[in-house]
């Protein structure tokens, strides 16, 4: 399956140039599946194939820079997508769904305005740092949306922290040429180290609460 979407991806660029490459990553950030890791640096390949004059199948009208803005447009409207699904929303659906639901997830109301107030005073970082890393860049959107995070704020902040991610991303493909598949590897461990920090996250949390709990049945 990853296989064919590989190659539904790179007939994509190949085929529509820079609107290829903002399209694909507006579905990836809408669509995680849609990897970035594919995307960006074949994106990068074909631009230097261009740059290069090099003879392929692939399309030589496209630049590396291009490329680069192409996606972080794309990577803006993808999250302005789900910042306004999640503004719709909004907090108070939220809250109930947590009254409700939560304590199946061993979360509470009160668990809800910490997270809350953490990224109120956080915003800025959460958003501009989170657009760098894996499994988070799309997520992130979600709760400035139902923050109703500063419109202009989160735009320029995703646009900034995405580009960064793009540029390394779309610059290692045009480096690493035929060789661009390779950048994969090295954001599949980043993905990984991820993961574990979130899972250590969660158990910390879970290990909170189950020693609250005791604590309250002591008193």
């Amino acid at each position: 399956m990853l296989g064919d979407l590989a190659n539904w991806v790179q007939d994509v660029i190949n085929q529509f140039g820079y609107l290829g490459v903002a399209l694909l990553v507006v579905l990836e950030n809408v669509f995680p599946p849609i990897p970035s890791e594919i995307v960006l640096p074949f994106a990068g390949f074909v631009a230097q194939q261009g740059a290069n004059g090099a003879d392929s199948a692939v399309s030589t009208d496209t630049s590396v820079l291009g490329m680069m803005i192409a996606a972080t447009i794309g990577s803006v409207v993808g999250a302005l997508i789900l910042y306004f699904i999640a503004a719709a929303i909004g907090p108070e659906r939220l809250r109930v769904f947590i009254d409700r639901f939560g304590r199946w997830f061993g979360v509470k109301s009160a668990d809800l305005v910490r997270a809350e107030a953490w990224f109120d005073r956080r915003s800025v970082v959460a958003v501009l740092v989170g657009r760098c890393v894996p499994l988070i860049r799309s997520i992130v959107s979600i709760p400035a949306g139902f923050r109703r995070m500063n419109l202009t704020s989160f735009i320029v902040l995703t646009a900034l922290g995405s580009a960064v991610w793009n540029i390394a991303l779309i610059g290692a493909g045009a480096i690493l040429g035929d060789q661009w598949e390779r950048v994969g590897e090295y954001i599949s461990v980043f993905q990984w180290l991820v993961i574990a920090a979130i899972v250590l996250l969660v158990l910390r949390f879970a290990l909170s609460k189950f020693k609250g709990r005791q604590t309250r049945k002591q008193i």
